[in-house]
């Protein structure tokens, strides 16, 4: 059995009841970044006491090794755990935080369990996504997530010229992406010179200590340092 596990995008006391009992009693999780797993089973711990499975493993499993990966998570999937115990173990993703598959590890494992057969479930919990969205104030009846945006000027236009023909299809379309703190001022330059009278929301480390979130014009946001996880919401219109 797979579970998928939403998890804290930053704040580890969103952790759901559901999420802690799936990750403690897991028999190995598949993790985006062990060592914020480890902090993560000790949260389990001490806010709701539960005892972790002793027995537990830990499987490193990252975008640049998912594909490596893949022929054994599988395997493990549908070999039982020993010839003593004929039960098939119970496996847990969860990527670094935030929902596994959501610009995170996991498309290729599901993609093959659907193929398969293998039954998984899904674990709701937060994402940068929504939760930046609704800090946005714009109305959310339309909107779509186009993931990290491209490192390349070029590429970045060509998105930005696609997203302008997609709003005209489908308009007022809310727009939500990712976005690093080492480019964020370029591509703010980039929206200036396009739509200078646009109103982007940046929001910085939400859920944790130093969550910010900024309303303004593109010319306005260009020259402010920005640290962290980044997700912006905008509208072309």
């Amino acid at each position: 059995m797979l579970s998928i596990v939403g998890i804290p995008i930053g704040n580890l006391d969103d952790l759901s009841i559901r999420q802690a009992k799936t990750i403690a009693i897991a028999d190995i999780i598949l993790s985006e970044d062990t060592r914020s797993t480890g902090f993560l089973l000790q949260k389990i711990k001490s806010l709701f006491n539960f005892k972790i499975n002793p027995n537990q493993r830990l499987i490193s499993y990252y975008k640049e090794k998912e594909f490596e990966k893949l022929p054994e998570i599988i395997t493990l999937l549908t070999s039982p755990q020993t010839s003593h115990n004929p039960q098939l173990p119970h496996v847990v993703l969860v990527s670094e935080s935030g929902m596994p598959l959501i610009s995170d590890p996991g498309l290729l494992l599901v993609q093959q369990c659907i193929k398969k057969q293998i039954p998984f479930e899904v674990i709701p919990g937060p994402t940068a996504v929504i939760t930046a969205l609704v800090y946005s104030g714009f109305n959310s009846k339309h909107f779509m997530y186009v993931g990290f945006l491209p490192k390349k000027k070029s590429e970045l236009l060509q998105l930005i010229n696609k997203l302008k023909q997609m709003n005209q299809i489908l308009k007022d379309t809310v727009f939500v992406c990712y976005e690093s703190p080492n480019r964020i001022n370029k591509t703010l330059e980039i929206f200036n010179s396009f739509f200078s009278n646009i109103e982007i929301i940046v929001a910085r480390e939400l859920t944790k200590k130093f969550e910010e979130i900024i309303r303004r014009k593109p010319k306005e946001l260009i020259d402010h340092k920005y640290k962290g996880e980044i997700t912006v919401v905008f509208r072309l219109s």
